[in-house]
């Protein structure tokens, strides 16, 4: 177990499905999960009853629904639960953003953060070093507005002169900005532009590398970033049965089905997609790259990859050892996500919640 000391606290969210990935059985669709109103609110109302920090709100452009749309809809309805909004960047143009992004910054009370995706736009094909060019550009102009700072901008890809909109001056600055990528465009991107780097599901080790690399980066900026977590669980009584609920999930998965579903995404060849790959590859028979660590779910599932799966105190002290490695936020899921939301909260979220660590003196199990 690891131990607790003062410290900083940890941020833990959780998913909302909006994109058509919920499930009772992996690839296997089902009409009760389908995306929707209903059923996401239902989630994240959940999640926020339940005391999580944070939320996920994918965004899609085949799959679910406008999560834009959904957030408006869907901060009214929670009390304290922060919603991570993802805005892919190049579908909209800057203003837009800002305008939208302060808008609902005011309709949530302040409780909205941004998830900055460098996708491809639909129907269009970019290069991975233009792209996050792109993004970087797209990041610093809203953030400037987001913030009341007119811009005077002639890059690549964003050329404008412009105020900020009026209804900045009602918002408490602009939300945090949260960015994932493994290549180095993507890292550098990061670097210059974001404030919570996540990462998606990899051995603490790779976990640590990664984190000096970007704490170099940053700092050359003249920046510093915080580091977020992104992967699924499966939290059960024993580490037995948790292992079975993850053979259950798999267990109707067709091999064909699962490489159509992964390749849905439009940053299905990126570099953190791959290494998500490999990881599956160098797992054992059962998916398991390490004893708490599960590929199996990145069978049938583009993004994040892999789940902490355990006990309660095994998945507790799996995250708390991610923390002492550097991780500030995690940002969790589960199949079906309502389900495993009320277990996470019921079995793990009480002793997670304000939990604070001394990185200098907690072990680090690996």
């Amino acid at each position: 177990m690891s131990d607790q000391s003062p410290g900083r606290p940890l941020e833990v969210a959780w998913f909302s499905a909006l994109c058509d990935d919920d499930y009772e059985f992996l690839g296997v669709p089902d009409p009760a999960l389908r995306s929707s109103w209903l059923h996401c609110r239902d989630i994240v109302v959940s999640a926020d009853r339940h005391g999580f920090d944070n939320v996920l709100l994918p965004s899609g452009y085949g799959l679910g629904v406008d999560n834009t749309t959904f957030a408006a809809a869907v901060a009214p309805a929670t009390e304290q639960i922060r919603l991570l909004l993802a805005i892919r960047m190049g579908e909209l143009v800057a203003p837009q953003v800002v305008r939208q992004v302060a808008s609902l910054q005011q309709i949530a009370e302040g409780r909205l953060a941004v998830n900055i995706i460098s996708s491809d736009v639909p129907g269009e094909k970019l290069d991975s070093e233009p792209r996050y060019r792109r993004s970087t550009e797209l990041m610093f102009v809203i953030r400037e507005l987001l913030d009341g700072r007119a811009v005077d901008f002639h890059g690549d890809f964003v050329d404008l002169t412009l105020d900020p909109p009026r209804i900045v001056e009602e918002i408490a600055g602009g939300p945090p900005f949260y960015f994932g990528g493994l290549s180095p465009a993507a890292r550098e991107c990061a670097a210059r532009g974001a404030d919570v780097f996540l990462m998606w599901p990899d051995l603490p080790e790779k976990v640590a590398e990664v984190k000096a690399d970007m704490d170099a980066r940053a700092a050359g900026f003249g920046r510093s970033l915080k580091y977020g977590w992104r992967s699924h669980v499966i939290v059960r009584e024993t580490e037995d049965e948790a292992r079975a609920a993850a053979r259950r999930l798999v267990s109707r998965l067709d091999a064909v089905e699962g490489a159509v579903i992964r390749a849905r995404s439009l940053d299905s060849l990126s570099a953190g997609v791959n290494r998500q790959a490999e990881l599956r590859e160098g797992a054992d028979d059962e998916g398991y790259v390490s004893r708490h660590l599960w590929t199996g779910v990145g069978r049938a599932r583009s993004g994040a990859g892999a789940a902490i799966v355990g006990d309660p105190d095994q998945v507790r002290d799996t995250i708390l050892d991610l923390a002492v490695v550097g991780m500030d936020a995690f940002v969790l899921s589960g199949y079906p996500h309502a389900v495993e939301c009320e277990l996470f909260a019921r079995y793990v979220l009480p002793e997670l919640d304000h939990a604070k660590l001394d990185v200098s003196t907690t072990p680090v199990a690996v």
